[in-house]
């Protein structure tokens, strides 16, 4: 939601722009937090011009790692940030980030914190990178938290790409095999199986259920392709509601196998995004509450916010997380220790490695799993129709013979 304010700063003069926020609080949070007085703030739906994206592409992460590190270099040199923005823009080949460079130096030139302009493009500048620049705005150490937030963008990007290209083969390799026999079944089996019906006498069982599917699949082709893409739709659609995405997040962390790597990976994330956001100077409430917006798992997001209440209350991070099982206890013992050396920062960083590697290694493990099973599944499904052929066929000939 769009939500366009006029307020006053720490000087007395009136300023107005606009901010993006979930909700009113929300945006009323976002403009305290750059010391504003709210005179007047207004809710307004997105333009649909802004929903769809008219050069057909968006910001990848390759983009904003080396948009951080140029902005990053021209500040650490003294350029002043509008111009260190417009230099960016006269450099950047990808004309969406050029929009969204362009918006950043019309609101810093209307007198808002960079932090604030960046809060305005929530798809593209996460809550943690907010969160960092406006740490480092008000420690003057901006440069830095760039180049951190760079680092850390990489390794997010890392980890990301090895669970995909992990998944490419057995996903291209089953799509394959869903359009070849798809194929079979519309152009050539029909041809086969009126062979078989011409033979007469007893056909084989498997010969019987291969001539009806055929018979079926090339009358109502068009049908069985509307059932499966009303069922993608179906669930789509039940993934897009609460119950839905709840049950889908609890699926992800208890399925076996795939289970333990998305635990791997939303632990990996905690650890690295709350390591950054202690490391930038956010305090450990406002750190959890970040993480838990963007841990992308309702199960992870309400432990953490469970454990905020918990800390308001007096007690630590390591007690909020005891007693989960989504946390293991090596989990909440480094946290623990951390606390108790005042190193919670680098422990984290350590359990993010080491969670990282071992999504590599479990990722790698089922890769080498899915392949033979692929083929085993292919084999099978082979077998089933040159069977469902071939066997009427040899006994027609050994009847002849």
């Amino acid at each position: 939601m769009r939500y366009f304010y006029k307020a006053r700063d720490k000087e007395g003069q009136v300023k107005a722009g606009m901010v993006l926020a979930a909700d009113q609080q929300r945006a009323e949070q976002l403009l305290a937090d750059n010391g504003l007085i709210i005179i007047s703030l207004e809710a307004r739906q997105e333009d649909i011009l802004e929903k769809i994206n008219p050069f057909g592409k968006s910001v990848s992460n390759k983009d904003l790692v080396m948009f951080s590190r140029q902005l990053s270099t021209l500040i650490s040199a003294r350029v002043p940030i509008i111009q260190s923005l417009r230099i960016l823009g006269e450099q950047i080949t990808n004309k969406y980030l050029l929009v969204i460079i362009r918006d950043l130096i019309a609101s810093v030139e209307n007198g808002e914190s960079l932090s604030l302009a960046m809060s305005k493009h929530p798809k593209i500048f996460s809550n943690v990178y907010v969160s960092l620049v406006k740490s480092g705005e008000v420690s003057g150490s901006l440069d830095k938290s760039l180049v951190y937030l760079a680092d850390q963008l990489e390794k997010d990007y890392e980890l990301r790409s090895k669970v995909k290209s992990a998944m490419t083969y057995p996903l291209f390799v089953l799509l394959a095999l869903g359009i070849v026999g798809i194929l079979m079944f519309k152009f050539v089996l029909p041809k086969l199986t009126s062979v078989l019906e011409e033979q007469g006498g007893s056909l084989p069982a498997v010969s019987v259920a291969l001539i009806s599917f055929t018979h079926f699949f090339d009358k109502f082709w068009w049908l069985v392709l509307l059932a499966i893409a009303a069922l993608v739709l179906a669930i789509k659609f039940f993934i897009s509601t609460e119950f839905g995405r709840n049950q889908l997040d609890h699926a992800k962390i208890s399925f076996p196998i795939i289970g333990d790597i998305f635990t791997k990976i939303y632990l990996a994330r905690f650890s690295r995004n709350f390591s950054t956001l202690i490391r930038g100077g956010i305090p450990i409430m406002k750190a959890l509450e970040i993480v838990s917006d963007i841990i992308n798992n309702v199960v992870y997001r309400d432990i953490l916010l469970d454990t905020v209440k918990k800390i308001s209350e007096g007690r630590s991070v390591s007690d909020g997380l005891s007693g989960h099982k989504e946390f293991p206890s090596i989990v909440t013992q480094m946290v623990k220790v951390g606390e108790q050396t005042a190193q919670l920062d680098d422990i984290l960083a350590k359990l993010a490695a080491f969670y990282e590697k071992e999504v590599d290694t479990k990722v790698g493990t089922l890769t080498t799993l899915l392949e033979p099973l692929i083929m085993i599944i292919l084999g099978l499904g082979v077998g089933a129709l040159v069977a469902g052929v071939l066997l009427p066929i040899y006994n027609m000939a050994s009847v002849a013979g």
